[in-house]
């Protein structure tokens, strides 16, 4: 019989702890976005927040918070019902996280008008912290939900493309700010939707950017020693012969941080002044010690 004790136990391991308080900050950062910069000025950009500025304006009675809480929670049962249990766990927990965020801000730090006077500033932070906050999130392999859970769905049952159709739906919600709000307010809208589009790619990459070496040596053996030893890593060592000289040397290949890659550069050009060297920018590595296959 399974000791459930022993389960969670099993469960609670460091890096699963690590995971959770990142998922719980992403979360944090974009309800900061969302709330502080979005809902006071009506960025109408998209997805559920958008949805729910929206009808914030049509039905007074409720507020933007609140109805943030309504369809998330819709949508979430939606989602059990046709998706099932392999819906997702970290799904759930954040999009329960971020409509709790965003409502607890709206109690406890009530805004009756925009932070500043400056709304293309507040457009740049309410695009920006949002994007952060989504990258952390699927780096971590979770999502706020949201639209996410349509998309999920759509992909189940239908061929659409499920990029463009989000992004056709998000154009309608930032455009429909023009006639809910005014011309202004939705200009802004589809300016942010522009800004959204490819700043999480952005961000994304930015978290995962490492540095891909191929160096070509002599010296493979202190290079390696140094990888393996003092980075902790390991590389891959190709037999290769110069085109010019026709001599044989070898190609030692590994992939780093960037704060290794510095000291990497430096020491290779230490114990060989001739090695040449190729570095590139990558942010998709999997394998062990980097971004796991499963």
């Amino acid at each position: 019989m399974n000791n459930p004790i022993q389960n969670v136990k099993e469960k609670l391991t460091k890096q699963n702890l690590k995971t959770f308080l990142l998922i719980t900050f992403g979360t944090f950062i974009f309800a900061i976005g969302i709330y502080f910069f979005k809902f006071p000025n009506n960025f109408s950009t998209g997805g559920v927040s958008g949805i729910s500025i929206l009808l914030g304006r049509i039905f007074p009675s409720f507020s933007t918070a609140d109805i943030m809480w309504i369809i998330n929670i819709i949508l979430l049962i939606v989602g059990f019902i046709i998706l099932g249990r392999g819906f997702g766990v970290l799904t759930v927990y954040c999009s329960m996280l971020l409509s709790f965020f965003t409502w607890l801000f709206e109690k406890v730090i009530p805004l009756s008008k925009p932070l500043t006077d400056q709304p293309f500033l507040e457009l740049c932070y309410g695009m920006m912290l949002p994007a952060v906050g989504s990258a952390i999130l699927f780096n971590c392999n979770a999502s706020s939900g949201g639209t996410d859970i349509v998309a999920m769905i759509l992909k189940k049952y239908t061929s659409l493309d499920i990029g463009k159709a989000l992004l056709v739906s998000d154009a309608l919600i930032a455009f429909s700010a023009m006639f809910v709000f005014d011309i202004r307010t939705g200009l802004f809208s589809l300016l942010g939707l522009a800004i959204k589009a490819f700043m999480v790619d952005s961000v994304i990459e930015g978290i995962n950017l490492c540095k891909y070496f191929s160096i070509v040596t002599t010296h493979p053996e202190e290079i390696c020693d140094y990888i393996i030893h003092k980075m902790n890593r390991s590389s891959t060592i190709v037999d290769a012969t110069g085109a010019y000289s026709h001599e044989g040397c070898k190609v030692v290949m590994v992939a780093c941080r960037r704060g290794e890659a510095v000291k990497l550069r430096a020491y290779v050009r230490s114990v060989d002044k001739k090695a040449f060297m190729f570095i590139t920018n990558t942010s998709e590595i999997i394998g062990k010690g980097f971004r796991s296959v499963e």
